[in-house]
């Protein structure tokens, strides 16, 4: 299994910015996708965004202009750059892998926006 390690969340004022970073174990060049997503509490977990093995991006309309995917294949990291933040982006974010019907999860990482 691969094992993806979250991190970067924290306490950020409103229009802030932060940089998540998610670590996989192994080769991330080698999985179709990775993708962000995030979860408040009573809320439905949602996709954040996407980025496949080939670059290609997808972002919620939520998040869309603010938020950028990116991927590091030398470091098996995906990064998640969260400019302009609102207190609505408050949540728990994770990290997934997609290779076919396979699907490996983070832990999640704390992100709070204050108002």
């Amino acid at each position: 299994q691969v094992q993806l390690v979250e991190s970067g969340g924290g306490l950020v004022q409103a229009g802030g910015s932060l940089r998540l970073s998610c670590a996989a174990s192994s080769s991330i060049a080698s999985i179709n996708a990775m993708a962000w997503y995030r979860q408040a509490p009573g809320k439905q977990r949602e996709l954040v965004a996407r980025i496949t093995s080939g670059g290609s991006t997808y972002s919620a309309d939520s998040v869309k202009g603010r938020f950028t995917i990116s991927r590091d294949n030398a470091k098996n990291t995906v990064y998640l750059q969260m400019n302009s933040l609102k207190p609505e982006d408050t949540a728990v974010y994770y990290c997934k892998s997609e290779h076919g019907l396979v699907r490996y999860w983070g832990q999640g990482t704390q992100v709070t926006v204050s108002s």
